[in-house]
């Protein structure tokens, strides 16, 4: 199977850097896909939009560039389960010099797709979850098909953002940067 991830560039996680007289710390923030999110930009644009998920990407790592991103999308239920899981705990990763240093993930956006209205399993893994958990929908749910108005992530998660289109996962990025220190 092919790996799923990808890191953004910008700079190296855990490195400190000047910004208008402040020291600021590295944040890692991880966006996670679900089924069928591999398509965006082609798949039912009048409902999803044009942009692909890398424009969307790039136009994040743009946005803030002080954030270390990490980027996960899979079709398969059980590869987001995992992620939720294996992510509420520290990361140890390798700056430039080659040093190891630990860099907490600060939050995720979950964009689950279809497993947001059917998945108990993956429900359980975020209300598990040491760290936020951003709900994001690029479309409004609440006015869609009936059996699409019901999320099972929404009461678990620490924010929802629905119906924004792809802006929704820049929403999220900037809500967790706000709220840097909850959950």
């Amino acid at each position: 199977m092919e790996d799923a991830s990808l890191l953004f560039r910008g700079r190296p996680a855990g490195y400190s850097l000047e910004a208008r007289g402040k020291r600021l710390k590295a944040m890692k923030i991880v966006i996670i896909n679900g089924p069928n999110l591999n398509l965006l930009g082609r798949r039912e644009p009048s409902i999803y939009g044009t942009k692909s998920m890398e424009q969307v990407l790039v136009d994040i790592q743009r946005a803030y560039p002080d954030v270390h991103f990490e980027y996960r999308q899979s079709n398969h239920e059980g590869d987001l389960i995992d992620w939720v899981q294996e992510l509420g705990v520290a990361h140890c990763l390798e700056d430039a010099r080659g040093a190891s240093y630990r860099l907490k993930v600060k939050g995720i956006v979950l964009n689950a797709g279809g497993y947001t209205h059917t998945s108990v399993a993956l429900r359980d893994a975020v209300a598990c979850c040491q760290v936020p958990v951003v709900e994001v929908h690029i479309s409004d749910i609440t006015k869609r098909e009936t059996f699409r108005r019901v999320s099972l992530l929404t009461d678990v998660c620490s924010h929802s953002i629905i119906g924004q289109g792809t802006e929704g996962y820049g929403q999220a990025v900037q809500w967790l940067i706000n709220h840097e220190h909850e959950k």
